[in-house]
């Protein structure tokens, strides 16, 4: 890890730069756009439903993602890591949870979706209630495996962020790394996929044809673009948000 205000080793001065300002300009656009997302959930009665219980859950883990970034970005920009080892670890940690989380809120997102389209019936919230919070315990439980010894938090590269050690090849770290990825990457894509191609054929026979939306996992500004400000009734709330003058007035009508 480099000093305060000495370049990694490795890396010239555009490099760390660059890295810095792309992480910063992504986290900053991703804390924007969920927060937009998060704050129409909360601003009109009419999203607050089962299923966009889902996309606000989603929104929550990739705005998690964002402010994640966002530590990184400072540390590039500093061009060191200024949080030490236990700092490492939690950045780690957050940053996993929030990343599997928003994985497994696409496939939730997807399945009900799928429910909605497709078995012509509301989800129930008992139903999108347990969804996420399995979500979410699940993700803590996998995200904590690191910090009990399978599998290891430690610095990228760079040296100015945390994540899995990537670079352990041993049968501790591959046995987790396999195990992890079948649960938390292959299963929610086998559920993303199945349920937007069902959903596809079944819109297809009614002329409604969606576009799947199963790039929506790799950033947290396409996931807010596409699930949540893609939607008519978050425009609605978004509207409601920047000018509480006109919400006003539609209220008294």
């Amino acid at each position: 890890m480099a000093e305060s205000g000495s370049l990694p080793t490795g890396f010239g001065e555009l490099e760390v730069l660059a890295v810095g300002t792309v992480l910063l300009v992504e986290a900053l656009t991703g804390l924007c756009l969920n927060s937009l997302t998060i704050l129409s959930f909360c601003k009109m009665p009419e999203l607050r439903t089962p299923t966009h219980l889902l996309v606000l859950s989603l929104a929550l883990a990739d705005s998690g993602i964002s402010l994640n970034a966002l530590v990184a970005a400072t540390a590039s920009l500093r061009r060191s890591w200024p949080y030490g080892s236990d700092g490492c670890q939690a950045h780690g940690f957050q940053g996993f949870v929030t990343a599997l989380a928003s994985i497994c809120s696409t496939a939730a997102v997807a399945w009900g979706r799928y429910h909605h389209y497709c078995m012509r019936s509301q989800l129930a919230w008992d139903t999108a209630i347990s969804l996420v919070i399995c979500v979410w315990l699940s993700s803590a439980f996998w995200a904590a495996l690191p910090l009990l010894g399978w599998g290891r938090y430690d610095y990228e590269p760079l040296g100015t962020c945390c994540t899995l050690d990537y670079s352990r090849g041993d049968r501790n770290f591959i046995s987790f790394l396999f195990t992890m990825a079948f649960f938390n990457f292959f299963l929610p894509l086998f559920i993303t996929v199945i349920s937007y191609q069902l959903m596809e054929q079944k819109l297809r026979k009614t002329g409604h044809l969606q576009v799947p939306a199963l790039i929506a996992k790799t950033v947290p500004t396409i996931n807010a673009i596409n699930y949540a400000l893609g939607s008519e009734m978050v425009h609605k709330g978004i509207w409601q948000c920047l000018s509480p003058q006109r919400s006003e007035q539609d209220r008294t009508r």
